[in-house]
């Protein structure tokens, strides 16, 4: 039986919400949408539970029947913000052309940065301090299963996907695990151990090594640091985008960014 079918099936065969159901999940979806809201009108001092059911007509105790906490509501708003971008991330490989791995990074990679640059305030809370003044940085990027840990391990996953499949289809330059200095050394094993792909420690070296080139201009030109010296960061980010290009072996796909 088609694993299609299946999950049809088991789809069929579960209980329909109840009216009460459907009205607390819609409740929910209304709670954390609003609490986006705030984060953007307002920043990440600003959202608060009472600001929350401010703009919803409600009292702020009434919101701990929904979220037990300031820090349970905000943990799932940005899962919410991980989803989002992990698919459109998604849709972006999914569609890209020609389909190869190489170009699929590139594209995902524009994707990221348009996000980042069009989503200041949500940036910030996923990528920034805003957001570990309100999340332990553990429980949002930990190994764990806390909605923010699941949802940033699934968008990770699109990249590092990518650069796996790269090193598997057509190989790049790696660094011998003698080369890399024991500290990192012992660092990276231990990373890799969690990847559900067995990977040389070469390769994780230089994933992490482009992952921290791409990131940190992203990072820069939404904080606005590169200000001193450009006002528009997008030819630089090329720049860049062809210079991982080169150390990942995919120069040749590299191709400029469509109007």
């Amino acid at each position: 039986m088609s694993r299609g079918l299946c999950e049809g099936m088991a789809e069929s065969s579960e209980e329909p919400l109840s009216r009460r159901d459907r009205a607390r999940a819609d409740t929910v979806r209304e709670i954390k949408t609003t609490a986006r809201r705030v984060l953007v009108e307002q920043g990440v001092d600003g959202l608060a539970l009472r600001a929350v059911a401010r703009e919803m007509g409600m009292t702020a105790p009434g919101l701990y029947r929904y979220f037990a906490s300031r820090e349970d509501l905000v943990e799932h708003v940005v899962a919410d913000l991980y989803d989002e971008l992990t698919d459109l991330l998604e849709r972006v490989r999914d569609d890209a052309r020609p389909a190869t791995s190489g170009v699929q990074l590139l594209e995902i990679s524009r994707a990221f940065r348009t996000w980042a640059t069009t989503h200041h305030a949500e940036f910030g809370l996923l990528f920034g301090s805003a957001g570990e003044r309100v999340i332990d940085p553990a429980d949002m990027h930990g190994q764990g299963d806390h909605p923010p840990q699941v949802a940033s391990r699934r968008f990770g996953g699109v990249f590092a996907e990518l650069v796996a499949r790269i090193y598997l289809e057509q190989g790049f330059p790696v660094p011998d695990e003698s080369e890399i200095d024991p500290a990192l050394r012992a660092q990276l094993r231990e990373w890799c151990a969690k990847l559900p792909v067995p990977l040389p420690l070469g390769v994780v070296h230089v994933f992490l090594s482009c992952w921290i080139r791409l990131y940190g201009m992203v990072c820069m030109e939404v904080f606005g640091h590169l200000r001193f010296a450009l006002q528009d960061a997008e030819p630089m980010f090329e720049a860049e985008l062809r210079a991982l290009g080169e150390v990942l072996g995919i120069a040749g796909e590299y191709r400029p960014p469509s109007a």
